[in-house]
């Protein structure tokens, strides 16, 4: 039997959640609902390779996933019912067929509801990204295990988990209207999750990979899809403006063996003109448009780094500033390291040591890889080719990806030679 086809696996995964959402609105079990849809699309995609994709293939998938989803519920109400028999209980009419509203039309998409729904604030960040990359993304349990370096036993017990916590939530089954209480805590809730989607696919956290390709490309698919929905939503426009921004810099990232490069050293005509493009025009268009938020100005950052002709050209004072910004608008000790950068580039190196010790001090990035990799750059900057050698490899005792730990390694042997020489860049 032969692969189903990459454009095929992308329809079934824009096809996933509009399929959940068709049988959980009929049904009222989104739980159930995940389960039986995961079933219809690994039969797609074992019958459409050798029978070709069915002329209208959402329609195909709703039929076989409620098919299943029926069986499923019956086989609940009857476990159900032996348990009433067993313990005396007077058996309850429990219904197999859907609700009245089953009959709305089937072309409705709730992708945007099914999203909200997997991103629910009662679910951990880890919880929710796993669900979400299965029930709106169509991955499977073993992709996203695998994405993740867990076993694939660890990965189903935790989305399994992630369904129950919904069900017991109570949660309706609707996108959160604008009077809502909890609407903007659920959307940030939502944002959150695709930006992590993203951050683990462009800068995959563990493995012998740099990037996740296929993690961050999905990410950016559900962006676009949020703000066809919302497009009013500035936040999701930045967002999206930020992913495309960092995504352009991806082919530059990695040399010939798949060794990584730093921004400042990375083939700037290796960069994705296009998507920098429509980056820059989606946040230049969102900054003005409403409120200003820690994603816009992400994305602003991004596109002064992406403007710039040569490392050289980059308008360090104006980061600075946005990093000022940002600073002010989230508490988060990393965009405060990154802020200790721009402030080295701007101020000098001691200036930026200085911002980087007194977060070292507040405890809040302690034995945090990160630290040590800025620490060790900023000292290097400095002409400290000891002090930046014990940092670089320290940065690498703790870093969990390989790429990033043979290049801070790297980075540490020659330092130490040049240190050992007597070179000096001062």
């Amino acid at each position: 039997m032969s692969r189903i086809s990459f454009y095929d696996e992308d329809l079934l995964r824009t096809l996933a959640p509009q399929v959940v959402g068709v049988l959980t609105r009929r049904f009222g079990d989104f739980a159930t609902a995940e389960d039986a849809v995961q079933e219809a699309l690994l039969a797609a995609a074992r019958q459409w390779p050798d029978e070709g994709v069915p002329g209208n293939p959402r329609g195909w998938l709703i039929q076989v996933a409620s098919r299943r989803m029926t069986e499923l519920v019956r086989a609940e109400a009857a476990r159900r019912r032996r348990e009433d028999l067993v313990t005396g209980r007077e058996p309850a009419d429990r219904r197999v067929a859907p609700p009245a509203d089953a009959a709305e039309p089937a072309d409705r998409d709730d992708s945007l509801t099914v999203l909200f729904l997997c991103c629910h604030p009662a679910l951990s960040p880890a919880a929710a990204v796993a669900l979400t990359l299965r029930c709106v993304g169509g991955l499977g349990t073993g992709e996203i295990a695998r994405a993740f370096m867990v076993p694939e036993a660890t990965m189903g017990q935790r989305i399994s988990r992630a369904k129950q916590r919904i069900r017991a939530s109570g949660v309706p089954f609707r996108l959160p209207g604008p009077d809502d209480e909890d609407r903007e805590r659920r959307l940030g809730a939502v944002l959150h999750v695709l930006y992590l989607i993203f951050s683990e696919g462009y800068a995959t956290s563990a493995g012998p990979d740099l990037q996740r390709v296929e993690l961050s490309q999905e990410a950016i698919r559900l962006a676009r899809a949020m703000r066809e929905l919302l497009p009013d939503d500035s936040e999701i426009t930045g967002l999206l403006a930020l992913m495309l921004l960092t995504q352009a810099r991806s082919a530059a990232r990695t040399g010939p063996g798949g060794e990584l490069i730093p921004l400042a050293e990375q083939d700037r005509g290796r960069w994705d003109g296009a998507a920098i493009a429509e980056g820059v025009a989606l946040i230049t268009a969102a900054l003005p448009s409403g409120p200003v938020g820690p994603y816009q100005v992400q994305a602003a950052i991004a596109a002064v780094h992406d403007e710039a002709g040569s490392a050289g050209e980059t308008d360090w004072p104006q980061i600075l500033a946005l990093y000022g910004v940002l600073d002010a608008l989230v508490d988060n000790p990393v965009v405060s390291l990154n802020r200790a950068v721009a402030l080295a580039m701007v101020r000098g190196p001691a200036a930026g040591l200085a911002a980087v010790d007194a977060l070292d001090t507040a405890g809040r990035l302690a034995g945090h890889h990160r630290l040590y990799v800025v620490r060790a750059h900023l000292l290097e900057m400095a002409g400290d080719r000891a002090a930046a050698v014990e940092n670089y490899r320290a940065a690498a005792a703790r870093t969990a990806s390989t790429p990033e730990y043979r290049y801070l390694s790297i980075r540490a042997a020659r330092l130490g030679t040049g240190a050992a020489t007597g070179d000096s860049d001062a």
